[in-house]
């Protein structure tokens, strides 16, 4: 399709080229969101921020990620798939040597902004090389390959943060993202993919559609962010979703009186599509029991960056093995499957995380945080491959449309979920602590031993006993605010468990009945495929 790199036989040493390239791209795209999600304590720390600031830092990478692939996927088929590298891998390579020398928070925003954009790019850079590398029959494989990369990518960069920051320098952090940018750059470089077909794809009224899509979606995005460090009652929430709303609705309203839409309202509305979508955010939002769920439990429990390094690399493999499961599992006749075995790994994960206590340690959530990383990849191609096939199916005008479907349920997915899960913790939080307070009573022999024995810690300071007394207490207002925390996340766990057990049994029945009728939900789908590709050989 035009846009896309010519796939003609390559010789063996070349195709190992493409292969290395392809990875390297596709970790660098995935670091360019994993390191400063990972590192975001230390940058907060090295440029004063508060946690409304160091917020932003995170938003601003969804901000532009969300929307750009609509806008690339024209970019490339208007004017190929070299020119991106040309013009953004430069740009973010001089825009990371700036901030390595001049480091400031303005600057950290816009490299994290453009991060987003460049993200975006080297995803698809990476599924393009990746396929190049492999021969015609396993090229699908290569679509599942090349998006499982960019996953691996985030659990990896908890693996090399504490060791980039091991000294507290946060220039080293800066350093090594300059580098990656200039290895991608020269990989680029050195071995650039096969010329494209080029048409005539740009209309004048797709810019607005994008002027008025883009800016929605960031405006919701920074909703769903900040919403819960905010908290949702803050009036400013309510003017970005007000406007959120009226701009996504007004470019929705432009496509959908176009006669050559950029996003097909009506295919993007079907109830394939919608189901598809509703999938695709239901398994983000149920992941979130691993980016915040069990992250916000160690953190809690007092557990730093430094001491993750092992659970962290746990995950990883734990993801490497699910990225190597679905390739070899993969079946185009039965992309469901992976999504009902993954709600089911889920579901088993987070009910064996919800009985934790003050006394968890990272080597205890090892199993179940490893089946939720297998989980998390093992059903990210094959979804992706549905969609694929159901907008090739109808031409390619409409990967743009399944773009967006993918790019924005995902992304609002793992943000709501994230936020959706942490407004829930806090509720369950000061439930948790209201009645453990209550149960606190300085006339009872245990709270006022309890009491005693935390106030002799300050007996070698504090020589006034009220003093001593005080200080005491106050310790125990901290440990009953830390175990009503850690209360409150098995409520997540349970939550979350409870939610993906439903979903199990939603869509695996779903598929049982597909498998007992003989049915194939992708079939015309993909006789259409078949279709168009016998008439192209021919033609």
């Amino acid at each position: 399709m035009p846009g896309s790199p010519a796939t003609p036989e390559h010789p063996t040493p070349r195709r190992i080229g493409y292969f290395l390239i392809g990875i390297l791209l596709g970790l660098a795209g995935g670091l360019a969101n994993g390191l400063p999600l990972a590192s975001i304590q230390q940058l907060q720390g090295a440029f004063g921020l508060t946690s409304v600031e160091s917020g932003w830092l995170t938003a601003a990478y969804s901000m532009t990620n969300v929307c750009t692939s609509l806008l690339l996927i024209k970019f490339r088929q208007q004017f190929g798939v070299a020119m991106f590298a040309r013009i953004f891998l430069p740009a973010f390579g001089l825009l990371s040597l700036t901030q390595l020398f001049l480091g400031s928070y303005p600057l950290e925003l816009a490299v994290r902004a453009i991060g987003g954009v460049v993200g975006s790019g080297l995803t698809s850079f990476c599924l393009f090389y990746v396929m190049q590398a492999l021969p015609a029959k396993a090229r699908l494989a290569g679509m599942v390959l090349g998006v499982g990369i960019s996953q691996l990518a985030l659990p990896l960069a908890r693996v090399i943060s504490p060791l980039l920051l091991a000294r507290g320098d946060i220039q080293n952090l800066f350093a090594f993202e300059l580098g990656l940018s200039l290895l991608a750059l020269a990989g680029a470089g050195l071995l650039p993919l096969p010329p494209s077909e080029t048409v005539d794809a740009f209309e004048p009224l797709d810019l607005l559609t994008f002027v008025l899509m883009a800016p929605g979606m960031a405006l919701l995005c920074a909703v769903l962010a900040q919403g819960r460090t905010v908290w949702w009652t803050t009036p400013w929430l309510g003017y970005a979703l007000a406007g959120a709303i009226v701009l996504i609705a007004a470019a929705i309203l432009v496509e959908h009186n176009r006669a050559n839409p950029l996003l097909n309202v009506r295919w993007m509305t079907s109830l394939d599509i919608v189901r598809f979508a509703a999938v695709a955010a239901t398994m983000r939002v149920l992941l979130s029991e691993q980016s915040f769920g069990s992250a916000g439990l160690l953190a809690t429990l007092g557990m730093g960056n430094d001491q993750l390094v092992v659970f962290y690399t746990v995950i990883t493999l734990a993801t490497l093995a699910g990225l190597v499961a679905s390739l070899l599992s993969l079946n185009p006749q039965d992309l469901l499957r992976p999504v009902v075995i993954s709600t089911g790994l889920i579901a088993l994960g987070a009910w064996m995380d919800s009985d934790a206590s003050n006394l968890t340690r990272p080597a205890q959530l090892y199993i179940s945080q490893a089946l939720i990383a297998f989980a998390a990849i093992y059903f990210m191609g094959p979804l992706m491959m549905t969609g694929v096939f159901r907008a090739l199916a109808r031409g390619p005008s409409h990967i743009v449309s399944f773009s967006a479907v993918f790019g924005i349920s995902s992304t609002l997915g793992g943000l709501g979920g994230a936020a959706l899960l942490g407004s829930f913790q806090v509720a369950r939080e000061r439930m948790h602590a209201n009645d453990l307070v209550q149960g606190i009573l300085m006339t009872d022999p245990q709270a006022a031993g309890r009491i005693s024995a935390l106030s002799g810690a300050y007996g070698r300071v504090l020589a006034d006993p009220a003093l001593r007394q005080a200080e005491g207490t106050l310790l125990l207002g901290q440990q009953v605010t830390r175990e009503a925390n850690i209360l409150a996340f098995n409520d997540v766990f349970l939550t979350i468990a409870t939610l993906a057990a439903i979903a199990f049994v939603v869509i695996g029945a779903r598929w049982l009945s597909y498998r007992i009728r003989g049915i194939n939900p992708l079939a015309g789908d993909l006789a259409a495929l078949q279709k168009m590709r016998e008439a192209k050989s021919n033609g």
